[in-house]
Formats: C-alpha cells, sequence, structure tokens
C-alpha cells in the first residue's frame, strides 16, 4: 500500500450471503484477532461468527488467505428490563479478542448492557467407557455395576465450541458503546453514554467507574461519551472522545475517578462554517489509538482527523472522507442518516488509515504519499479475485461516464464496520449483510 495506492489492484473472497436478509443479519461489528489467523463478526441477531484463515497448500499456494466459517454462537439474547420497561435488543455493539495464551482464543462481545468473555476451543476426542453411565449417557443402576472400567479417549471429528466463561452485568444505566482490552490483559473497560467502568477480568460482580460525566441536573447535560479506548503500550493511559467533537486522555495514577483530563484535543471552529448542523457533524463516532501508540484517529461525519498525543490544539492531518455530502445535509437530517456512527482503522504499520462511506463506498487514505482512493464492496463487481477499480463521485458539472453522481448514491448502503489485518494488506468490509474480505494482489 505504501508506493501507489491508486493502481493497486485487490482480490477479494465472497463470504456472507443472505439473499432474504433480514434486520438481524446486518453486520454490528468486525475484529481480527492479535495474529490475523481469525476474524469475528457480529451481528443485529446476538450471533458472533468466526471466520479462520486457510492455510497454505503447496499445491494451491494462492488458497492461502480464504477466510471460512469456523464456528458460530448465539452470544445474547433479546431481554427485557422490567423495572424500566425497556427492551434490551440483542444486537452486538464491540467485539474484542484477547491476545492467545494457550490452545484456546478468548473474546469479549457486548450487546448495549452486558459485556460476555467467552472461550473458543477445538475438541477432537472424546471420552468411552463411563462406570455410571451406559453409552447412551444414562445413568446405570448401581447394583448393576460389578467391575470398574478404565475410560479411553477415542478419536472424533473436530468440534469447535464456544462457552461464556464470565459474564459482566448490571453496570451501565446507559447503552455500551464501547469496550477496550488493556495492554496489562487483565483488565477492560466498557464506556457508555456518561460513564467507563473499569473491570477485571476474574471479577463479575465489581467494577470500578473511573469516567463520569453525568451532571447533578440531567438538563444541564451538553455532551455525551462516544468512544473509549486504551492506549496499546501504557496500561494507566486511555483516551475517549465526546459529541462535541472533543477528545480527553487520562491517566489512572493521577486519580482513582479520571474526571480531571491530562490531555485535551480540540480544533477551534472556523466560524465561516458554522451552520444548523455543525454540532452534529462534529460528534466523533470513533477513535483509535496508532499501533505505535504515538497518534490517536478521529472520526467525524466528514472526516479522519490523526492527531498527534503531543499537540493539543488542532490536528495534524485532516482528511475529507465525503465532502460532497455538506450540500446535502439537510436531506441526511431527514432521513437520520446524519446520525451514522461510522469507524475508522489503521493499517498495520499505521501508514494507511480506511473508513467507510455511503453506496457501500469506502475510502483509505496514504498518510505518506498524501494519496487516497474510493473503492465499492458490492455484490455486482466482486467476483472472486476480481479486481477493484477505484470509484469516483461528481459534484455539479459534466459526469464522466465512470463518475456516479452524488444525487445518485444509495444511502441506505453504507459500510460503517471495517477491520484491517495486524500485519498484511488484508482488510474486512461490513456491508450491511454481506462480508467482504479484500487482499492485495499476489502476483
Amino acid at each position: 500500500m505504501e508506493e501507489d495506492i491508486d493502481t493497486r489492484k485487490i482480490n477479494n473472497s465472497f463470504l456472507r450471503d443472505h439473499s432474504y436478509a433480514t434486520e438481524a443479519d446486518i453486520i454490528s461489528t468486525v475484529e481480527f484477532n492479535h495474529t490475523g489467523e481469525l476474524l469475528a463478526t457480529g451481528d443485529k441477531g446476538g450471533r458472533v461468527v468466526i471466520f479462520q484463515r486457510e492455510q497454505e497448500s503447496k499445491n494451491q499456494p494462492h488458497r492461502r488467505g480464504e477466510y471460512n466459517v469456523y464456528s458460530t454462537f448465539q452470544s445474547h439474547e433479546p431481554e427485557f428490563d422490567y423495572l424500566k420497561s425497556l427492551e434490551i435488543e440483542e444486537k452486538i455493539n464491540k467485539i474484542r479478542w484477547l491476545p492467545q495464551q494457550n490452545a484456546a482464543y478468548f473474546l469479549l462481545s457486548t450487546n448495549d448492557k452486558t459485556v460476555k468473555l467467552w472461550k473458543v476451543s477445538e475438541r477432537d476426542k472424546r471420552p468411552e467407557g463411563y462406570n455410571l453411565k451406559d453409552e447412551d449417557g444414562r445413568l446405570r443402576d448401581p447394583s448393576m455395576i460389578t467391575m470398574l472400567r478404565v475410560p479411553v479417549l477415542r478419536p472424533m471429528d473436530l468440534m469447535v465450541e464456544a462457552t461464556p466463561r464470565r459474564v459482566f452485568a448490571n453496570a451501565h444505566t446507559y447503552h455500551i458503546n464501547s469496550i477496550s482490552v488493556n495492554s496489562d490483559y487483565e483488565t477492560y473497560m466498557s464506556a457508555d453514554d456518561l460513564r467507563i467502568n473499569l473491570w477485571n477480568f476474574e471479577i463479575t460482580n465489581q467494577s470500578f467507574n473511573i469516567v463520569d460525566i453525568k451532571p447533578a441536573n440531567m438538563e444541564e447535560l451538553t455532551e455525551v461519551i462516544t468512544a473509549a479506548e486504551f492506549h496499546p503500550h501504557h496500561c494507566n493511559t486511555f483516551v475517549y472522545s465526546s459529541s462535541k467533537g472533543t477528545i480527553r486522555l487520562c491517566d489512572m495514577r493521577a486519580s482513582a475517578l479520571c474526571d480531571r483530563h491530562s490531555k485535551f484535543f480540540e480544533e477551534p471552529e472556523d466560524p465561516s462554517n458554522r451552520s444548523f448542523f455543525s454540532e452534529i457533524i462534529s460528534s466523533i463516532s470513533d477513535v483509535k489509538f496508532s499501533h505505535s501508540g504515538r497518534y490517536i484517529m478521529t472520526r467525524d461525519y466528514l472526516t479522519i482527523k490523526v492527531w498527534d498525543l503531543n499537540m493539543e490544539n488542532r490536528p495534524i492531518e485532516t482528511y475529507q472522507v465525503h465532502d460532497y455530502l455538506r450540500s446535502k445535509l439537510c436531506s441526511l437530517y431527514e432521513n437520520d442518516c446524519i446520525f451514522d456512527k461510522f469507524e475508522c482503522v489503521w493499517n498495520g504499520s499505521d501508514s494507511v488509515i480506511m473508513t467507510g462511506s455511503y453506496n457501500n463506498f469506502f475510502r483509505m487514505f496514504d498518510r505518506n504519499t498524501k494519496r487516497d482512493v474510493t473503492l465499492e464492496a458490492s455484490r455486482e463487481n466482486s467476483k472472486p479475485r476480481a479486481i477493484l477499480k477505484p470509484r469516483k463521485v461528481c459534484v455539479g458539472g459534466k459526469r464522466r461516464k465512470d463518475e456516479i453522481s452524488v444525487d445518485s448514491l444509495d444511502f441506505s448502503k453504507k459500510i460503517l464496520h471495517t477491520a484491517w489485518h495486524p500485519s498484511e494488506n488484508i482488510i474486512a468490509v461490513a456491508a450491511t449483510n454481506n462480508l467482504y474480505i479484500f487482499q492485495d494482489k499476489v502476483n
């Protein structure tokens, strides 16, 4: 991706396809694990689907990189809060992997209220020769047991099991929007609109409230927390963003309740650009530390910004994602699209950033060459191993034949969730109920 982002050829393999998509099939989060061998998606139906990367075979070297379904399980069920007469939907808001310590994999998944820790493990042997049960699993009559048998392990077909190991519940009054695993791998945090809680993986019935922005009088509420993430290397540092377009960096060594931030990142608004929509479009929908920990990236409605941790007054880079929508903000407000929460991701070397847009477009920005490209994830032009052609949106004036006009963009097709392989140029893009995996062309 470094030298020439425009002419890059990208392969894709098409994974998940429901020709009769229901609301429950819409993908709500996508996340690679730390090695990139596994890729997890969560959907609005509360399901988690894990894909595993194929191992390279000598006779089919090009098969390396294809992801196939490894495990599917129901993570969350719909619930009803009788005290508040509130339905709690099963939609998976976020998935976060833990680094692999042994043969099993562990991941956190959360809906609006409850975080669960799942263990995903393989089993290819089964015990046979029970003393107290017969072969069908029924309990035997103790008076009929006359001899002691030694159980043996017999090989069986590989089975992937997902079991819930911990359930972290009842700690959030508002909807959880972020979870983040700390670099000490002993704690993680969960953030809702007004509070951030710190959990220990071993303790499910108690969490520490580390940020609380709830005012004594709710009528004085001016902003909400929109996203939060731990620093990748320093276990005491985390960052959270707000609906006012500000980012706060906090240090847990300073005090138990981090209501005083260490650093405050905000770009002063240009008065000439002020409009009725200014506040809505400045709300930050995602915040991500770079792998190096030196930079943070934020996504608001129209732009991506990269901030240096050592400079608080303005971002060092600003990228326009879909500036052609500025003239359309009124209709986007009427159809509620202006409240869409787009995510953003870094590539493994922090040199390229990616985020989604409408019409199933997604954007990549090369930070070194300052080149950018718009690509489309759609079934029409995405046959396996097809090469993606850059797309262009035309604003006013004459339209070239390969351009698409702003007025013909489909706002119901939006790419909110994307993920980048931690070390290779492989990306996962969720377009409504379909998951696309694109890969740098391998010669």
